[in-house]
């Protein structure tokens, strides 16, 4: 089976949808464990831990060509997309989810406005903080879903279409379903 690229045209059609995603509290649509650099594995939980990332996740075995000593960049633990984006991108093939890489799928606004970095974010019992670094489509992702899509995640740094970087600040577990909240006390109160 071929898959779905959809047009920049029907991504922007669905760009309202996006956008009224819950601002405060949301949800955990998608987990998702990374073991190797392409394998992706469902979960219906996951353990986060600090430095780590997602317990199961290849995040810190992996590495960052980036970074000047090749370790996982530390702002980068676990990777947040919107779950509506996705859908999106993934012309509404939820099985398609996993291709883009990302580790939790949110129903929640992960625009600059609403959660800039070091916003804290409740996922579960664990505290997750927006890190400063952008989180875009690369090559992989330009492959998966087409270069409109590709596109369209990187066109907008203030809405983070393609999503955001964030570290583990308290350990916690997550579950598929659990709420996602934007802790009081954070840079916006």
């Amino acid at each position: 089976m071929t898959a779905v690229h959809r047009s920049s045209t029907e991504l922007d059609a669905g760009l309202d949808h996006v956008l009224a995603s819950p601002r405060d509290n949301g949800s955990l649509e998608m987990i998702i464990v990374r073991p190797d650099v392409d394998g992706r594995e469902v979960r219906v939980e996951a353990e986060l831990v600090v430095g780590e990332g997602l317990l199961g996740d290849n995040y810190v075995a992996r590495g960052n060509h980036r970074t000047d000593d090749g370790k996982a960049h530390p702002e980068a633990q676990v990777t947040l997309m919107n779950s509506r984006s996705i859908d999106l991108v993934a012309a509404g093939d939820r099985s398609r989810w996993p291709l883009a890489g990302d580790q939790l799928f949110v129903d929640f606004d992960l625009s600059l406005a609403n959660a800039p970095a070091g916003t804290r974010l409740l996922v579960g019992t664990a505290i997750l903080e927006v890190s400063e670094k952008p989180h875009t489509g690369c090559a992989k992702f330009r492959e998966r879903y087409g270069v409109d899509a590709a596109r369209w995640v990187n066109s907008r740094d203030d809405i983070r279409l393609r999503g955001i970087n964030a570290m583990v600040v308290q350990p916690g577990v997550a579950r598929q379903g659990d709420s996602v909240a934007k802790l009081v006390g954070t840079k916006l109160d």
